[in-house]
């Protein structure tokens, strides 16, 4: 029962998974733009390189940002066109949910720094020097798979802001630290990129809790107002 997971809230990435979680194929074009451009291409390879055909697909898993309206919205109208053609349920996660869980499970693993009941403080790129960030804590999921709940945010703000809050006790993840070390200092082993097989295990974990018929809202995370705004009309010049 593969389910296909796509992301275009940074570089497009891509990502097959079976039901169980495990990564049968994951790739990512490491272009934080040309998104219409190598988002086909990218599902086409990675769907190849897991032995699947798309009509084996039982879900798609559509990251829902926070991004830029542009490079996300290709991603979601892709997710959303492949599940009506297919007839398959289509689930959104937001990129900070799947890179705390990939940090959680890698502490899980020993692959990554142990939480030692920290809380995890997501952020990535927001451009305009802020940061989109998110607060976390690692929960038991369905069975004995690790599982994350939000416990502030998601916002955006500049990376002051964000350091003002405390940073005390908390485990930072996820590229935005790289961009401003010196105010978000990085927690050597967490994951610095969003791995689309991360939103399709987020995905997963909680359609086990939710049961038969649930569907995770694919409403995108912009969390800025749009630059472009209708002109404001115009004022009647008095007689």
């Amino acid at each position: 029962m593969p389910v296909l997971a796509l992301d275009t809230s940074a570089a497009a990435s891509a990502a097959v998974v079976d039901d169980a979680g495990r990564t049968l194929a994951t790739r990512s074009t490491g272009e934080a733009r040309r998104h219409a451009e190598t988002l086909t291409p990218l599902l086409d390879a990675v769907l190849a390189e897991a032995g699947v055909a798309r009509t084996e697909l039982t879900a798609v898993v559509a990251g829902t940002g926070p991004a830029p309206f542009t490079g996300l919205r290709v991603g979601l109208v892709t997710a959303r066109t492949l599940g009506l053609a297919l007839g398959v349920p289509v689930h959104g996660v937001s990129s900070l949910d799947a890179l705390a869980l990939a940090a959680v499970a890698g502490a899980a693993s020993g692959a990554g720094p142990d939480l030692d009941g920290r809380e995890l403080l997501v952020v990535t790129d927001a451009r305009r020097k802020e940061v989109y960030w998110a607060r976390y804590r690692a929960v038991v999921g369905a069975g004995t798979e690790p599982s994350v709940e939000a416990v502030e945010g998601p916002g955006v703000a500049a990376p002051a802001v964000v350091a003002e809050q405390g940073l005390d006790g908390l485990l930072l993840v996820g590229p935005g630290t790289a961009l401003y070390p010196e105010l978000l200092p990085p927690s050597p082993g967490t994951p610095d990129a969003v791995d689309a097989a991360d939103l399709a295990r987020v995905a997963l974990a909680r359609l086990a809790v939710g049961g038969d018929g649930l569907v995770l809202p694919t409403e995108p995370l912009y969390l800025r107002r749009p630059d472009a705004v209708p002109p404001a009309a115009a004022k009647r010049a008095r007689a």
